[in-house]
């Protein structure tokens, strides 16, 4: 199967047999040696020297652990949605209590840095600032540096979605002065689902202290304390720490500058290609287009539950669809962590077949 969502992404085989070994003691050497070993990788593809937590958890976990770890039930928080995953981050924060300011921003385009000045202007007494890196509802990136300078400007806390980013597009966490900076494993990391990880700055980390929101699972300064122990604080998934730590090898052993060329790479020759069909992107801007998830336009003559349905029945090829108010209007096609030429060459070549039997 040729499966070309924005996650989970296919896992290498090598990954998959590592991931297969036996258990051992998560409270033993063993597991000790294993997440030192996973914590140093991460650190590098976080471009951090803070430490990492490291919790067994969907990205939604994360997302939680960076909320309740920095604010406290009244705050006020400014939420820069762009789309589903934007806006999730922010019900998050306004089921714990924040009051959340939330500026409209249309699907399809990113943040002006600009409305965020203005937005911090009007309400000096928010606390911080919920961003994505990478809308894969939308195919959009929003400029995380520009962004980071505006709100760092205001000393603000700035906490980052980067589930579908790290890994594939740049985001040097401490030269950007990111806050917290979240991910998961079933993205750019080739890894199965399973595994959730966020960075703390040290303002970060002094939030932290006065934080009032409930916490206890999500609690990133639990995670560290038992990380010097060589442990986790709850079960960890064990399997997928070993199928982590030879894909953080893999990718370190590439290069991150590597990573992210061909994951530009990649992403340009799709957008050509749906463009050379006859196809709109849904990005307004093409200089905002994801390059881990292209999003395209549903042309109204196109029955779009059965351009996908028959790629996968008929070719092995999985495609995402539009999600909430864009079902049925755009499709995704998902390029990030381990995807090769020819797996994109067939979902093209398929595309061109199927479409004219749809109504294109």
């Amino acid at each position: 199967m040729n499966l070309r969502v924005p996650g989970p992404t296919p896992v290498p085989e090598d990954i998959r047999a590592a991931g297969a070994q036996q258990m051992i003691n998560h409270r033993g050497p063993e597991f000790a040696e294993l997440i030192n070993s996973v914590h140093s990788g991460l650190q590098h593809i976080f471009q951090t020297k803070q430490e990492v937590s490291i919790l067994t958890a969907s990205g939604t976990g994360a997302m939680e652990a960076a909320v309740v770890n920095s604010f406290s039930p009244g705050d006020k928080v400014l939420s820069i949605s762009i789309g589903v995953f934007g806006n999730r981050f922010a019900q998050i924060a306004e089921i714990y209590g924040a009051e959340i300011v939330k500026p409209t921003i249309p699907y399809g385009s990113a943040a002006d840095p600009e409305l965020i000045k203005n937005e911090l202007e009007k309400n000096p007494s928010i606390k911080g600032v919920l961003v994505t890196h990478n809308e894969t509802s939308t195919g959009v990136t929003n400029d995380i540096k520009s962004i980071a300078k505006v709100v760092k400007s205001f000393d603000k806390l700035l906490l980052v979605d980067a589930i579908s980013s790290l890994g594939c597009i740049p985001l040097p966490t401490d030269e950007w002065n990111c806050d917290v900076v979240i991910s998961g494993s079933q993205k750019g990391f080739m890894v199965p689902p399973g595994l959730a990880f966020g960075v703390q700055s040290d303002a970060a980390l002094s939030a932290s202290k006065t934080a009032t929101m409930p916490r206890f699972y999500f609690d990133f300064e639990r995670h560290t304390s038992y990380y010097h122990r060589g442990q986790t604080p709850w079960t960890p998934a064990v399997s997928i720490f070993y199928g982590l730590d030879l894909a953080l090898k893999k990718m370190l052993n590439e290069g991150l500058a590597n990573i992210f060329t061909r994951h530009e790479k990649t992403a340009t020759k799709v957008r050509s290609a749906v463009k050379e069909i006859g196809l709109k992107l849904f990005a307004e801007d093409e200089q905002s287009a994801s390059n881990t998830v292209t999003s395209v336009r549903i042309p109204e003559s196109v029955d779009a539950k059965r351009l996908l349905g028959l790629l996968r029945t008929e070719h092995n090829i999985v495609l995402a669809g539009g999600q909430a108010d864009l079902d049925g209007k755009i499709f995704r096609i998902g390029h990030l962590g381990y995807v090769e030429e020819k797996e994109i060459d067939e979902v093209i070549e398929k595309l061109k077949v199927v479409l004219p039997e749809v109504g294109f």
